[in-house]
């Protein structure tokens, strides 16, 4: 009696780090062919980074105050919009359910694309930080690398939170509708317009549970401290742990179709 031969591929519930780096390397492949979001994710933040300062051109120690907010900002949000897009594009193609009906598991995909599109947000996050720094004259007491790992961590919240909405999304006009209702709001009470402790006690409640709240905090913890201080390491610590707990939201509601 022949023996039964054994699966040559994990079950699919099973996370496998090979099955997530080819995901995440045939993103990176599909990106290196859209040169229209290259240009969306690397070069858009450091325009509006340049814009900016010549914005404030009379009044550097504005531009110092605002920009490494914006800093992080800025990245979020384009990530944010890119990512939502292109995940949404594959679930509308039939790429998406393809992909599921193989062995990967949807813990492989969302992880692929993290590290997809995270490494995407390195590059994009060095790119600014090093522009707003050393060319446009953006004086921190901190660390530039300090600076930069906030920039980072943004960059990734926002690839979480892109990933996560594209569930709920039909067509990539929904997904960008999605904007208004996960950016604005944090992005009026993060305190870049007036510090959090002047707003309206339940705005500012609010606020506190709003994870750009923390990024905002942390670039400010930079621009006026020389160390790393312990609220930075909060601040740090919690835009990295809402980037994770985002992306397993967002393993938990993927889906084959979009109805």
């Amino acid at each position: 009696m022949t023996p039964t031969p054994q699966a040559a591929t994990a079950p699919t519930g099973a996370f496998s780090a090979a099955r997530t780096t080819a995901t995440a390397a045939r993103v990176l492949r599909q990106l290196r062919h859209d040169p229209r979001t290259i240009a969306l994710m690397l070069l858009v933040p450091c325009l509006m980074l340049v814009l900016l300062r010549y914005v404030f051109d009379a009044s550097p120690r504005t531009f110092d105050g605002i920009g490494a907010s914006l800093l992080g900002i800025f990245p979020l949000i384009t990530m944010f919009l890119v990512t939502s897009i292109a995940t949404l594009r594959e679930r509308t193609s039939g790429t998406l359910e393809r992909l599921l009906a193989l062995p990967l598991g949807k813990a492989d995909l969302i992880t692929g694309y993290g590290l997809a599109f995270g490494a995407v947000a390195v590059v994009q996050s060095a790119l600014a930080t090093g522009l707003s720094v050393w060319l446009l004259g953006l004086d921190v007491t901190g660390s530039a690398w300090l600076l930069l790992l906030v920039a980072l961590l943004d960059a990734l919240l926002g690839t979480a939170l892109g990933l996560f909405v594209s569930a709920f999304a039909a067509s990539e006009f929904q997904a960008v509708q999605f904007m208004p209702a996960v950016i604005f709001p944090q992005l009026l009470l993060c305190g870049l317009f007036t510090p959090r402790s002047d707003m309206h006690p339940v705005l500012e409640a609010v606020s506190d549970v709003l994870p750009m709240s923390y990024a905002v905090d942390g670039m400010n913890e930079v621009l006026h401290h020389t160390d790393m201080t312990a609220a930075f390491a909060r601040d740090a610590l919690i835009v990295a742990g809402c980037a994770v707990l985002v992306l397993c939201l967002g393993a938990a509601t993927l889906r084959r179709r979009t109805a």
